[in-house]
């Protein structure tokens, strides 16, 4: 068994709406990003990646790429998942941390487990997904942006 961490962040810009965990909630901005900017499923990918020493999610969708420009990140989480198959690992657990003030996220959390047990093939009681503030403080008190940090832990099947 092994354990992963990923973290990403992305400032905060024009939009309407976040993808979290691969669900869209409405907000008062969107991200700068080159892809969705999905900062959930972007810290679960370099969580497994670095589970597996398989290396991170820029090396596999470097923003320099065409290809992945304005991507939903599900297809990052799926490449990645097959990186994984062939090496012979298996998701066993994920736990996600999400900073930023606003849009409050109870009501969208358990969409997310879902989604993301979903996507790795695993039940949803074995996904954890939280949400908090950072009172005021730094870029995100200040509502210039987000932070996702991702725990994972995977095992040989």
């Amino acid at each position: 068994m092994r354990v992963g961490f990923g973290v990403d962040v992305h400032r905060f810009g024009s939009g309407d709406h976040l993808m979290l965990g691969g669900i869209r909630i409405p907000a008062p901005h969107g991200v700068v990003a080159h892809s969705d900017g999905d900062v959930v499923l972007h810290a679960l990918c370099d969580a497994l990646l670095g589970a597996a020493a398989l290396g991170d999610i820029g090396e596999h969708f470097p923003d320099s790429d065409p290809a992945w420009h304005q991507s939903p990140s599900r297809l990052f989480v799926e490449h990645v998942l097959q990186r994984l198959e062939e090496h012979s690992w298996r998701v066993v657990h994920v736990d996600v941390s999400i900073l930023l003030e606003s849009p409050k996220l109870a009501s969208y959390k358990q969409a997310m487990r879902e989604n993301i047990a979903s996507l790795c093939r695993i039940p949803p009681d074995a996904v954890s997904i939280k949400a908090t503030t950072s009172e005021g403080i730094g870029f995100v008190g200040r509502s210039e942006g987000i932070v996702a940090y991702c725990v994972c832990t995977i095992e040989r099947q």
